[in-house]
């Protein structure tokens, strides 16, 4: 084949290199704009699991890269008034940017790559008999732009400012610096890649940028107002810049996450930074280039047609690019977001900071600083219950109290729609369900949506408790709650509104009743879906009257003994639909700014605090985004978990969505977690995190970062109710509770995880 590729960094000098291994034959042309050694960035950063695709492919250059690396094994972090916490054992291997390229250069030629240096390309018509071409030519790919409409970049520029920066101060742990001053805060990312030289990045928000007045001042002054910020950690060193080239105001400039709808078009291909990027902050946008380099040479080495090994290398690197991605959106958004943070101590502050991509998990961190990671748990024991806890436990068994209640651990069983019940009424099922789940360890067991009228309900089969038949069941289920186990219940109460009179789960989800529908009430008469019943926009009347019922329905919890009640007003419910403007129409006092929205939630809210035993606990549950453009999104949802924080609401629990059939949730692990961060760490009140949780890591994790205060698991409790006792026998949490009949139990699940764990430590026989 006769390829070019237009860009010379690594990714196309590693694509020229891995072709000419596959095929000599091949004629291989790499043209670059700029110099052999000109580079924007100063060191790059590799993984083991980088390095070993690497030196599978390559073994020469792998083995040079390899012998100029730089190592380094701590993390620390400079935050809190001068305060330094350290974390070790994170295995760190890097080298300068442009020593890089060399090796790469010099391979390339070695194995007869062509290479053509200062030359633009301005279009592929310059390479009219080329087989392929390649666009490597960077997050501002000319290429790229030249056919827009057909690779379909979606660029989103970041907030933060930053700039890249290089120092001879030696720094022999990968070092974060944050420092507040006058004009706000501002840190680094810094780090060793040779002998005598460190990459330093520095990153702040666009108004502490404006508040410097960087946007005024040339490269020069500009770097010698940061070089007297971070003046105690350069030791008399200054810092240098290799980016007069780029664009933006003395080379400060904003990341830009790139993804591309399609990734080939006829012959000509992206690779790297002019497909995907990924934020600094991870270190993975050369890697991904290089790993693009040997998977589109693989691919167009299995003797397909060229669109359809294009088509395959863009199918298979796509997957992996997302997943970077997901974790680099984690990473970004924390750095953006970090004055969110500032309140935290320092160690919890560092724990943040090191699992913010969620790359990094609780497990994860002992496995590299054990005696670290048991001086966090140590911490974040002693400091949630006062001093009573003494001693490094999982957070996940650490006491939480609120009100007068407190709770013998951090898992909550999520409140799941069962669709069982006959006329609203819980039977054995349910005392079966919730009795299990209460034994197997979970400190909240929480109801289904509990319906606070025959008309309220979501299905036939939705449980209530709207009659004294009702309260009679659920006081059966509670007293066994109670007596058998050490678990609290929790009674959480909804109108299910628009969503209502609809067939079970099973049966056809959101779809209306075949017969026996009856009438649906909404704020607006606007419909969930096309296909369900268009509901009648509510009187003042009839809002009387539902927040009556609501009375009425927590009166009966209490009589029926729950410990903690929740009001539902997410998922598009009644009360949700009121928040938000995807179904809320209305042009009173209920309707239009977010104020009048909550005008409605709030007054039941209140109405059910008067009547609730003050000394136990309410929480909220709300959608903390509608993903949809013109709904309720995250910042309306910190307001809306302040409005009911100063009602009298103790907790929050902190779901999304579901509020509109063409709603696009951005999935993945944790992935409602960030809401709950964000409504915890900017509002102050506690928060629930609910979401694809499902590993004991996640739950430590979103815990002892100060995520969330409570986790909620739903489907890990549908497949194990004993899901958080055989968590505490594989951490090795002997304290955990089990019922008395179990115990035999206990002690096998307890010997075989202890074996399984000698065993993974002594490694493979």
């Amino acid at each position: 084949m006769k390829i070019v590729c237009i860009g010379g960094g690594p990714g196309g000098l590693y694509l020229g290199i891995s072709m000419k291994l596959r095929n000599p034959e091949h004629d291989i042309l790499v043209v670059e704009r700029n110099r052999p050694d000109d580079t924007f960035g100063w060191g790059v950063v590799f993984s083991d699991q980088t390095m070993d695709r690497l030196q599978a492919n390559d073994p020469t250059s792998a083995e040079r890269i390899l012998g100029n690396f730089a190592h380094w094994d701590d993390i620390d972090v400079h935050y809190g008034g001068g305060q330094v916490v350290t974390s070790r054992g994170h295995g760190f291997c890097g080298l300068g940017r442009k020593h890089l390229l060399r090796i790469l250069q010099e391979r390339a030629r070695d194995l007869g790559v062509r290479l053509e240096f200062e030359r633009e390309v301005e279009d592929v018509s310059a390479f009219p008999d080329a087989d392929l071409i390649v666009a490597c030519d960077g997050i501002n790919s000319v290429i790229r732009e030249c056919h827009d409409e057909h690779f379909q970049p979606d660029i989103d520029i970041r907030a933060n400012k930053f700039t890249w920066l290089g120092t001879h101060k030696v720094f022999e742990a990968f070092t974060f610096i944050f420092e507040n001053t006058e004009h706000g805060w501002i840190w680094a990312h810094a780090y060793k890649f040779d002998p005598e030289t460190s990459t330093f990045i520095i990153e702040c928000s666009e108004q502490t940028w404006q508040n410097f007045g960087f946007d005024q001042m040339s490269a020069e002054e500009s770097i010698a107002t940061c070089e007297r910020v971070f003046a105690k950690y350069l030791d008399g060193n200054a810092l240098m810049s290799n980016a007069k080239h780029l664009r933006g105001s003395a080379g400060w400039i904003n990341f830009q996450r790139i993804n591309c709808a399609r990734w080939s078009h006829g012959n000509l291909v992206l690779l790297g930074d002019a497909a995907h990027t990924a934020h600094f902050s991870i270190g993975s946008g050369t890697k991904l280039a290089l790993e693009d380099g040997i998977d589109l040479a693989d691919e167009l080495h299995q003797g397909k047609p060229l669109a359809q090994a294009l088509r395959d290398y863009e199918e298979l690197r796509r997957l992996e690019v997302l997943r970077i991605q997901s974790s680099a959106r984690n990473s970004t958004e924390w750095f953006e977001q970090v004055e969110r943070y500032l309140h935290l101590e320092p160690i919890q502050f560092a724990y943040s900071l090191l699992t913010r991509s969620q790359r990094v998990s609780h497990e994860n961190l002992r496995l590299r600083d054990k005696s670290w990671l048991e001086g966090v748990e140590a911490w974040f024991a002693e400091t949630a219950t006062a001093g009573r806890l003494r001693k490094h436990v999982p957070p996940m068994f650490v006491p939480f109290r609120v009100r007068d209640l407190e709770l013998p651990n951090r898992v909550v069983v999520s409140p799941m729609s069962l669709y069982s019940a006959e006329d609203g009424i819980p039977d054995d099922f349910h005392l079966i369900h919730y009795g299990a789940r209460a034994q197997g360890g979970a400190s909240l067991v929480f109801t289904e949506m509990t319906d606070i009228s025959a008309d309220a309900r979501i299905t036939p089969g939705c449980a209530g408790i709207y009659t004294d038949e009702h309260v009679a069941a659920w006081k059966h289920i509670v007293a066994f709650v109670h007596e058998k186990t050490p678990a609290k219940i929790a009674i959480q109460l909804g109108h299910a509104g628009p969503k209502g009179s609809t067939k079970r789960m099973w049966e056809g989800m959101d779809q209306p009743l075949d017969s026996g529908n009856w009438p649906l009430l909404g704020p607006s008469a606007v419909p969930y879906s096309p296909m369900n019943q268009v509901p009648r926009a509510m009187t003042r009347a009839e809002m009387d009257t539902v927040r009556d019922d609501f009375v009425q329905a927590t009166e009966r919890s209490d009589d029926a003994g729950f410990d903690w009640l929740e009001l539902h007003c997410a998922h598009g419910y009644l009360l949700s639909a009121f928040l938000t403007p995807l179904l809320n129409h209305r042009t009173d006092e209920y309707g239009g700014s977010l104020e009048n929205r909550l005008r409605y939630p709030l007054e039941v809210f209140r109405a059910l605090r008067v009547v609730w035993p003050q000394h136990k606990p309410m929480s909220v549950r709300i959608s903390a985004t509608d993903w949809m453009d013109g709904g309720v999104d995250a910042e309306e949802s910190v307001l809306i978990a302040q409005a009911f924080r100063e009602a009298g609401c103790d907790v929050i629990d902190v779901s999304s969505g579901q509020t509109h059939p063409d709603a696009k949730p951005i999935f993945g692990r944790m992935f409602q977690t960030p809401f709950a961060d964000r409504i915890r760490n900017e509002t102050g009140i506690a928060t629930m995190a609910v979401g694809n949780i499902y590993e004991i890591d996640h739950v430590n994790s979103i815990l002892a970062a100060g995520r969330a205060d409570l986790c909620c698991l739903a489907r890990p409790h549908l497949s194990n109710p004993f899901w958080t006792l055989h968590a505490a026998a594989e951490q090795g949490y002997l304290d955990q509770p089990w019922p008395v009949q179990y115990l035999a139990g206990k002690d096998q699940l307890e010997r075989n995880f202890a074996r399984a764990a000698a065993q993974a430590q002594a490694g493979p026989i």
